[in-house]
């Protein structure tokens, strides 16, 4: 896992699957922990770099709904989870699924952890809406749909920094996940369009945090390739995002826009 620093209140922690983020938010007296990183080690070692800043937690929060942003409950099992009212929807109609996912996917990886998943208290929190952080800051929470049915981003005002969840991400192009929706995606997009202009960095679901003048492009890609998906043509995958793993996420991509048409 590698660990960076990009403002005095903000740590990146990047796991070795996926390149998944987890984004500690910190101000004043208060931390937030945004979406989780994946392997046992990693999320073990959260308490470790929580001490080492020398910040206590408040809370957990997550973008979305899937397993992999949920794991952060392993690491801090007392303490509550926040997600968008949409995630706390899906997360009550889909009991186990979760759960179900994490085992099955640590079975191909040969991983064993010591406890289940339990997401325990979730609590839904009203999106478009703010949440307070250290007395005299604010995260600012996005409606962000379209990868999956539900979900948020995460602005921190104090840092300029913009938690994306599995939108502009610079090793993945738009998955367009069961729920998901094409013109729900591109208009996320649209919707995060200000907050990457203002943007010093970046941190997306999966990859590197980047810059908000990378993050542009990104996002000007992806709404390229999206608007593309169901034309006559065949459309291009970004040219930084074209290798085995992209191309069969697109064939997916297709095939879903192709069903709903």
């Amino acid at each position: 896992m590698q660990v960076v620093a990009l403002d005095p209140g903000v740590i990146v922690a990047r796991s070795a699957k996926w390149q998944t983020t987890c984004t500690l938010l910190h101000h004043g007296e208060e931390t937030f922990i945004v979406d989780s990183p994946i392997f046992p080690d990693e999320l073990d070692a959260l308490p470790g770099i929580l001490g080492q800043a020398g910040w206590g937690l408040s809370g957990l929060l997550a973008t979305h709904g899937d397993w992999d942003h949920l794991l952060a409950r392993l690491a801090f099992p007392e303490v509550a989870l926040g997600v968008a009212e949409t995630t706390a929807a899906r997360l009550r109609a889909e009991p186990g699924v979760a759960q179900r996912r994490l085992r099955e996917v640590d079975e191909d990886d040969y991983v064993a952890r010591v406890k289940p998943l339990s997401l325990g208290q979730v609590q839904a929190l009203p999106v478009p809406g703010k949440l307070e952080l250290g007395g005299d800051a604010e995260l600012e929470l996005i409606p962000a749909d379209g990868h999956t049915a539900d979900g948020m981003a995460v602005w921190a005002p104090f840092a300029s920094v913009l938690v994306a969840g599995d939108y502009l991400s610079p090793v993945e192009i738009p998955m367009l996940s069961e729920g998901g929706s094409r013109n729900a995606y591109v208009a996320t997009l649209l919707r995060l369009a200000p907050y990457v202009e203002q943007a010093e960095w970046v941190v997306p679901g999966h990859g590197a945090a980047i810059d908000g003048t990378r993050a542009l492009a990104i996002l000007r890609e992806d709404i390229k390739y999206l608007e593309s998906l169901g034309g006559d043509g065949e459309p291009a995958l970004p040219l930084a995002r074209r290798d085995r793993v992209q191309k069969k996420i697109h064939a997916e991509n297709v095939a879903r826009v192709g069903a709903s048409s």
